[in-house]
């Protein structure tokens, strides 16, 4: 009788436990709504802090600027974690008026506008340093339409003063890299040059004022790119 009250125990015992088991494998494996919004809401988190580019928000790590030029303004904010160097050469500059009043000599539309030359020819300007920097590369920014990079030349420490904002807003998903992360492979069917990626620095992103930067680009020319009637820059407003 007693093995018989036993093995009841036993028998009653795992019945329970397999019970339990069961009602946690239906809350936590069986809930498809649950871990829907989970996934849904850790992803957001990842790609707003992964991608600044894709959020027009200025953030605490960020700072706002405003480029007054000829043609209208363009709002920008830009990156100091990602480009340090290529940021504080930017502000400084602006802060001490360096850029005001200088052109965009190099315009081509569905391609850039690049300005930050004092001498206006494309071979002037210099950093707060007095001499050229490194370029400063991050796999959290990439070329798309309104990225802000700094102009350089094909020697390995060459940037200056100069930048150009991306203008083009034809499809260049099919020219991106295989190691490019779908939400930017998305953002280049809206414009941009990912064959810039990994070669130019990238500081900052436009967040309002692109059809500024569109009218620019739709400047009539010469044939060395400068517009034949002067864009200017009038000034660079730090907003923090």
């Amino acid at each position: 009788m007693c093995n018989v009250k036993f093995n009841k125990l036993i028998v009653g015992g795992l019945l329970f436990l397999i019970a339990v088991a069961m009602i946690i494998y239906g809350l936590f494996y069986l809930n498809p709504t649950k871990q829907t919004t989970d996934s849904h809401q850790e992803s957001e988190v990842i790609e707003a802090d992964y991608f600044p580019q894709l959020s027009s928000e200025i953030e605490k790590t960020e700072i706002g600027a405003d480029l007054t030029t000829s043609m209208g303004i363009i709002s920008i904010k830009l990156f100091p974690k990602f480009a340090p160097k290529a940021v504080e050469n930017f502000v400084e500059l602006s802060k001490e008026g360096y850029y005001d009043g200088t052109i965009f000599h190099r315009v081509i539309q569905d391609f850039m506008i690049q300005g930050g030359d004092p001498e206006g020819t494309g071979l002037g300007g210099e950093s707060i340093w007095k001499k050229p920097f490194e370029v400063e590369v991050s796999d959290h920014l990439y070329h798309i339409r309104g990225a802000l990079s700094m102009a350089k030349t094909n020697a390995p420490i060459s940037i200056g003063s100069q930048f150009f904002i991306v203008q083009n807003q034809q499809d260049m998903s099919h020219s991106v890299s295989e190691a490019t992360p779908n939400e930017i492979v998305k953002t280049y069917k809206k414009g941009g040059y990912p064959s810039l990626d990994g070669s130019y620095t990238i500081f900052g992103q436009v967040v309002e004022g692109m059809d500024v930067v569109d009218k620019i680009a739709a400047s009539e020319t010469n044939g060395n790119d400068l517009p034949t009637t002067p864009v200017t820059i009038e000034s660079i407003e730090i907003q923090n």
